[in-house]
């Protein structure tokens, strides 16, 4: 049972999307030790922007009149999209970014729309189990100054659940910059019960979709 898991985050090191990543991960394998694991990071190894009309407009092209950078593009898209259809399960570490999705996470989902697999009446994602783990520095809930400045999960949740119809569950770890920024100290401890949980519930999850449990959050 292959699992493919994708890191959005441009950190190398220190990324709490990444980390919370790890948890469901190991869990993962505690369960299913010998299933192989396809990873990709979008911020070690970013994809162009440039790559996404390319294959938007080698879609209206001939394949025998495509340039060398359109077929490029096109080979890469069925190379990304083919890394989704191959597995059996999904986790995806994405962080907030100046209150939106990472630039490098909507350029993978662009292109992977293009791919002409993901436009079929049936949906050849629905009903993968899928961890989706989203970091914000701050706090975005309920009665917090900020509150609905959060533009990515919201995004994330349509396209993952709603369009690609994946058996969507999302761990959200909030106040990641406690610690490091000075003006939310007084936070530090709401922030360690809020990454507690956050724990515990990729733990719950990375269960979940070793067992093939259905059942979304």
């Amino acid at each position: 049972m292959p699992l493919f898991r994708l890191d959005a985050s441009i950190r190398s090191e220190g990324s709490h999307s990444s980390q919370i990543a790890d948890v469901v991960l190991e869990e993962w394998r505690s369960m299913r030790p010998d299933d192989r694991i396809v990873t990709r990071h979008l911020g070690k190894d970013p994809i162009a922007s440039t790559v996404w009309p390319l294959a938007v407009n080698a879609a209206y092209t001939p394949p025998e009149q495509r340039t060398l950078q359109q077929r490029e593009a096109v080979a890469l898209v069925a190379e990304l999209t083919d890394e989704l259809l191959a597995a059996d399960a999904i986790i995806v570490a994405a962080p907030l970014y100046n209150f939106g999705v990472s630039q490098h996470l909507k350029t993978w989902v662009d292109l992977i729309i293009t791919d002409p697999r993901m436009s079929t009446e049936s949906n050849p994602l629905e009903g993968k189990p899928t961890v989706l783990i989203t970091a914000r520095g701050g706090a975005y809930g309920p009665g917090t100054p900020r509150e609905g400045w959060d533009h990515a999960t919201p995004w994330m949740r349509r396209i993952f659940a709603d369009v690609w119809k994946l058996d969507l569950r999302i761990v959200e770890a909030e106040f990641t910059l406690v610690g490091v920024n000075p003006a939310l100290d007084e936070f530090k401890d709401i922030a360690a019960t809020m990454r507690e949980t956050a724990e515990a519930t990729a733990r719950e999850y990375g269960r979940a979709i070793a067992l093939g449990d259905g059942t979304a959050a």
